[in-house]
């Protein structure tokens, strides 16, 4: 067993049925269950908003889901709400093992700023805490999987690559939104942030 098993956001809403579903978002839990005795640390992050967050498409008058906003910290996508603080779409899928897991980082928690990365939120500036957790424990070797591949998979790899972790992302045990090329342009950027995608 060696290094930490970072699995991103693997909860109803972004499964099938959900808010914010990610096509196929279910088939990856029971993959995932099973790499969980491979690693010395599980964490799981969860998106954790509180109602009326300024990422919702609607807490801006005439706006749609998938429209493009200016945040103080740059372009914000409007999302549907999802993943509300309490709410079953909160929750992680029924069938994800939880009892293996070291740490749940909670994101997204602050109404004015959205936060993709399990590392920073989205001004890439305001830390979540995980690094310290991981330097702490003496971890520098992360394996990432989970949803959604193109968004929150994505941001969270390629800080942990700039932070100077090793980082691989399971792509087979991961699935994505692919809005208007989203999909390449992150797979894109995570090699060229050295990130390895197996």
């Amino acid at each position: 067993m060696t290094g930490a098993l970072i699995v991103i956001d693997m909860q109803n809403d972004f499964c099938p049925g959900g808010a914010l579903a990610v096509a196929g978002g279910d088939e990856i839990v029971d993959g995932i269950n099973a790499r969980m005795a491979d690693f010395s640390a599980v964490i799981l992050a969860q998106d954790w908003h509180p109602a009326g967050h300024s990422s919702f498409a609607s807490s801006h008058p005439g706006a749609q889901a998938m429209d493009v906003t200016d945040m103080p910290y740059g372009p914000q996508i409007l999302w549907p709400d999802h993943c509300v603080q309490g709410s079953v779409g909160a929750q992680f899928h029924s069938k994800l093992k939880t009892n293996r897991v070291d740490l749940i980082l909670r994101k997204g928690t602050n109404p004015a700023i959205d936060s993709y990365s399990a590392f920073f939120e989205n001004d890439h500036q305001t830390p979540t805490g995980l690094d310290g957790y991981l330097r702490t424990r003496g971890m520098t070797a992360l394996t990432m999987v989970g949803l959604a591949l193109d968004f929150c998979v994505n941001f969270s790899a390629v800080d942990a690559a700039r932070l100077g972790y090793t980082v691989q992302v399971e792509t087979s045990l991961c699935r994505g939104i692919n809005a208007a090329g989203s999909m390449d342009a992150a797979l894109s950027g995570m090699r060229a942030a050295g990130v390895t995608l197996i």
